[in-house]
């Protein structure tokens, strides 16, 4: 597999500060084009920190507003659903990709934290719906990603990993601030909660009333096991991506942090949790 190449001559894998957040190029390299996109009153910005739910509330999303049609068994959810910074030359702008979306409205994901997102999203009151996941699991989904992605910088062991990701020496920032939860066109989506409870949620926030039939279907392609063999869904056609290491859609469970933390490590997040996270609105099971 071949990666892309920037002038500048840096890995497209390395992490680089930019602007206070470890980013790579692949993130960064288009970021005037990002800084300057021009967002449109009825889009919906989906934004989630890597691997804690995008593609599920990315499917949710699309079927809500544009059901089981021609384009969701022909386009992959990354071309349904396109990633906003994310820049891949010569074949892939996410910036490119959003302006020609065709759809009304247009569905578009970040992993950009609150600050760097750009303004316009805020200037047209844009409704977000931001996907939030208990911080164990989500840190084992992504040091799997980060192993079968060639995009990514590559993770090491796990013990290592572990260490990069406590000092923050992995790509963007968990959470974005607690203070921007409470925003009035913000809604926050727990992953691996009770499907259908978010959904009716979700529904409230955006004014849609799908039928109890829309309902099931929505529920039906939305579940894990569908959407890891469904290939529009599971990023099996996206480049840079090494499914012999590990699928892209891998377990969807909560608790499998336990199979990888030790209990030294277990500790050690726990008070860096309680640390960073003194006053939290939004509260997460580890367990089921």
């Amino acid at each position: 597999i071949l990666l892309p190449q920037f002038s500048t001559g840096i890995s497209p894998h390395s992490l680089v500060d930019f602007n206070g957040i470890s980013m790579t190029r692949v993130f960064t390299s288009n970021w005037e084009n990002v800084q300057n996109f021009q967002a449109r009153p009825d889009d919906i910005l989906i934004a989630t920190y890597a691997k804690a739910g995008t593609t599920w509330v990315s499917q949710i999303l699309d079927l809500l507003y544009f059901g089981q049609t021609e384009r969701q068994k022909t386009l992959p959810i990354h071309e349904r659903v396109p990633f906003l910074e994310v820049y891949l030359p010569p074949n892939m702008s996410g910036t490119e990709q959003a302006d020609n979306l065709p759809t009304s409205p247009r569905l578009i994901k970040t992993h950009l934290p609150y600050q760097l997102v750009p303004k316009s999203f805020w200037e047209q009151n844009c409704r977000v719906v931001y996907v939030a996941r208990n911080a164990k699991d989500n840190m084992v989904s992504y040091y799997h990603f980060n192993r079968m992605s060639y995009g990514q910088p590559a993770p090491g062991d796990w013990n290592t990993f572990f260490q990069n990701f406590m000092e923050g020496k992995s790509m963007y920032e968990i959470l974005w601030q607690e203070a921007d939860l409470s925003k009035n066109s913000l809604h926050v989506l727990l992953y691996l909660a009770d499907t259908e409870r978010e959904i009716d949620k979700l529904c409230s926030f955006l004014g849609l009333s799908p039928s109890a039939e829309e309902k099931k279907m929505i529920l039906g392609g939305t579940q894990f096991d569908n959407m890891r063999k469904n290939y529009m869904a599971n990023y099996s056609t996206f480049p840079l991506m090494d499914f012999k290491i590990s699928p892209f859609m891998r377990k969807g469970k909560v608790g499998d942090w336990k199979n990888h933390f030790t209990v030294a490590q277990n500790e050690e997040f726990d008070e860096d949790y309680k640390t960073k996270m003194t006053d939290p609105t939004l509260e997460f099971r580890t367990t089921i």
